[in-house]
């Protein structure tokens, strides 16, 4: 029976450490994601206007892009360009208007490119802002990974039979 207990509380133990090197890796991996992000960000030196934004966009006046969550509210500002420049169509919808003019027109040429550029940088926007929440969702799981290894360590030193 204590051979049996003392394989249970190593394996217990070694389940625990995986788990915690496992939570650890994801977690560093994680900030690393973000701080990639981050650095990508400011690079690009996107600045929200200091004025006319929406008012659900008025805390952000000024201020720099530099996370997943003011990528996200950047490329909502575009998105809402791009529909008053078009007039509430889309990308496709301009470039199929502009197909049934035999493409001679040029205010449509010129909306569709609008069009095309803005829902283009909203779309790398939203890339960033979904990578920064699978950034978030890896630290995450890694901090509670390293805690269930804590609890599988801890179980198995209470699982291991006393010594003489």
């Amino acid at each position: 029976m204590r051979d049996l207990r003392g394989t249970a509380a190593t394996l217990v133990g070694a389940v625990g450490v995986a788990t915690v090197t496992g939570g650890a890796l994801m977690t560093a991996r994680g900030l690393r994601g973000r701080g990639q992000i981050r650095d990508e960000l400011t690079r690009q030196k996107i600045t929200f206007p200091d004025e006319g934004l929406p008012e659900e966009l008025g805390s952000h006046a000024g201020r720099r892009v530099e996370n997943g969550t003011q990528a996200r509210a950047f490329a909502d500002m575009i998105g809402g360009n791009v529909l008053r420049a078009t007039g509430g169509r889309t990308y496709s919808e301009v470039s199929a208007q502009l197909h049934a003019a035999g493409g001679e027109d040029e205010m449509l040429a010129s909306l569709r490119e609008t069009a095309f550029m803005g829902e283009t940088l909203r779309a790398s926007l939203m890339s960033a802002y979904q990578a920064w929440q699978v950034t978030s969702m890896a630290v995450g799981l890694g901090v509670a990974l390293m805690g269930a290894g804590a609890a599988f360590v801890t179980a198995g030193a209470l699982l291991a039979p006393p010594r003489p």
